[in-house]
This record gives C-alpha cells, structure tokens and sequence, in this order.
C-alpha cells in the first residue's frame, strides 16, 4: 500500500492506493466525521458490484449512510443528473460539514464533485474510483465538472477531494476494454514526463494487464505522484497543468465527433491523441520520426486503439474535426494551445501550431 500526499496548503489531502481499500473505507472515513453519516452517489454498474462491500465496511465503523444511483454511461455526465444528483443531496440533509462519498469512475467523480463543489457553496466529498482511467486521473487534482452541447467539460469548477481511496482490486473487476482505456492515462504520464517510467510500461505493462498487482499498484503509485507534482504547482491549470492534457485537444474532438458514446472512450481517445500529438511534433521536427512510431508500437503491443482508422463508424472531415478543436478549453486568446513533445518524457505547451500541419496531420490519420 502506498500514499501519495497531496499538500495544496488549507486543501490537503492523501491519496491512498492498494488493494483492498474498500474494506477499509468506513475505517478510515469515520475520524472526518463530526456526525457519523454520510450520503453516496454511484452507477448502476458499480452498484451491482462494489456497493454492498462499502456499505458493509461504513456499517462496521457505524457510519449511516444512503446511495443514489445513476444510470451509467458518459451521458449521466450532463445538466439533468447534476440537478438530481444536488436535489437528492439537500434532501438527505447534507450539510456544510457533511461529508459525499463518490463511488465510480470519472463520470461520477467529475459529476459528484462538481455536485459538492456547489452544494451549500462547498461541501466535502471523497473519491473512491473504480475505474483505472479514475484512479490515475480524474480522481486527484479537483478539476470536476459536466458535458454540455457545446463539448466536454465546459462547466465545473476546481474542488479537491477530502481522501482519495484508489483500491487496485477493484481493477479486477473491470472489461478489458475498459482496463486498457484507462491505461491510455498510465502511459501518457511517460510520455508527458517520465521516460523511465514509459520505458518500465513497454516492459512491464503487460504483466499489469494480466493482473499482477504489484506492476498495478506501481503504475497507478507513479501517475498518481507525478500528477500531484503538476497539480501543487498548478493548481487552476494557469500553466503547467496544462501537460496533462497531452492527447487530449484531439481525444475531446474525436468525442465529440462520436458523440461522447460507446465507440469512443475517453481513454481510448487519449492513446489516440497522444500518437496523434507526437506526429504533429515529428512533423515540425521537435522529435525523431521514431518517437510517434515507437508510442503507436507499444499502445498496438498492449492492444489499444492507436489511429482514428481503428474507431468505428464515419468521422467528419479533417476542417470539421478542426473546428470542434475550436471549442476546447484550452483556447486562449482565440489560439488553442497543444501539447507538444521533444521526445518522450519531454512534452511542452505551446500555442504557435500551423493550422495547415495539424490539418494535414487529420487528413493523414483519416486515410489511414
């Protein structure tokens, strides 16, 4: 089990990962309790599976407690299930002392945490993420917030966790599929900044699919600590934050062109904007051309998505695939910012991109 402290001054908090946390959860919950009670937010899917082994644990530390379940799916991530998901949290009485537990993954954590962010001007919550995708990203950092027509994650605010509990077991429980579209968030932290770390994935990611629990504990331990690195100097993502985007101004296009559904996963459209962004810099020979063809080796290696060809079904064109790039976050000043690399492990942010090269880029990846 390790821990990975979170030390934004007035705002800290740990990050604890390792098997078998959810056992413990009531455990370690109870001493953030000034009244033992807590309210829950999960989805159907996770309810079915991890519910009943947390409320067994809050009822051993005797912690009362009620659940709201929302349907799963990156649409409950919308205006609709906030407003219910806030209406239910007032009913049950939470107050600014109270104390939300989110159990899922990154749709319910973003959702949840922009619900306490906004509950009574900010309540506690805890994140319990049952996805890899959440417990190496969206759990730690406090960025939370909600899809609208317009994109994703247009609306939210900056609310950090209370704890984070990132039980590696639940891992087990999850489709491969799914497993590997979180792992599209593992191996970007290499890319972004840790060559090390991506040359010890290309050796041992292998063995984390497969289930050994120490290569997972290590890979979600090392994400997790070099996000919180970024977060501490970034908290609002003013500058360096901005690294943990990397893949991501083409992953929210290629969401958006598939409307946020089943044919494309976030993670999955991480690992394919990260190829994407490292043939961008090869282009504009910030990186060897060996760099983009080594990142889409190791993604094909562990079975993952690696080109725009591998999504299923029609995709706009390459100028209306730029245009929803437009509606990002992270334009600035009417300039959208990318994230670059020098290589692996060195990834910068800039905004002086040539449209026509990143233009190209789509037309090329389009093709296939």
């Amino acid at each position: 089990m390790n821990t990975v402290h979170v030390g934004l001054e007035g705002r800290e908090y740990d990050v604890v990962i390792g098997p078998d946390l959810l056992q413990s959860a009531g455990a370690r919950i109870a001493p953030m309790l000034r009244v033992p009670r807590v309210a829950i937010v999960t989805d159907d899917n996770v309810s079915g599976i991890h519910l009943a082994t947390l409320q067994a644990s809050l009822d051993a530390a005797g912690i009362a407690h009620d659940a709201l379940v929302l349907p799963a799916g990156e649409s409950t991530k919308r205006w609709p299930e906030l407003i219910r998901t806030v209406e239910w949290l007032l009913e049950q009485k939470v107050e600014r002392t109270g104390l939300v537990i989110a159990l899922g993954g990154g749709v319910i954590g973003d959702l949840v945490g922009f619900a306490a962010a906004i509950l009574r001007r900010g309540v506690r919550f805890v994140q319990i993420p049952t996805s890899l995708l959440a417990q190496v990203d969206s759990s730690v950092g406090g960025k939370t917030g909600i899809n609208t027509d317009h994109g994703k994650n247009l609306v939210g605010s900056f609310h950090q966790p209370s704890l984070v509990l990132a039980d590696t077991s639940v891992l087990s429980t999850l489709t491969k599929r799914d497993f590997l579209a979180g792992y599209g968030e593992v191996v970007k932290y290499g890319l972004l900044g840790d060559a090390e770390f991506f040359d010890w994935l290309e050796t041992n990611a292998p063995r984390m699919a497969a289930g050994d629990m120490d290569a997972r504990v290590h890979a979600v331990t090392r994400s997790v600590q070099m996000k919180a690195e970024i977060v501490l100097r970034d908290e609002t993502e003013q500058g360096d934050r901005a690294l943990l985007n990397l893949g991501h101004t083409f992953c929210h296009a290629l969401e958006k062109a598939t409307g946020y559904s089943d044919r494309l996963l976030h993670g999955e459209g991480v690992a394919i904007g990260c190829a994407l962004a490292f043939e961008t810099s090869a282009r504009l020979g910030l990186c060897s051309q060996e760099d983009p063809s080594r990142v889409r080796a190791h993604l094909r290696d562990i079975g993952m998505k690696t080109d725009v060809t591998d999504i299923p079904g029609d995709l706009p064109d390459a100028d209306a695939l730029l245009d929803l790039m437009g509606q990002d976050k992270k334009v600035i000043d009417g300039k959208l910012r990318f994230i670059l690399a020098r290589g692996i492990g060195q990834s910068f942010v800039t905004s002086d991109v040539p449209r026509d090269v990143v233009h190209g880029v789509l037309v090329d990846a389009l093709r296939g």
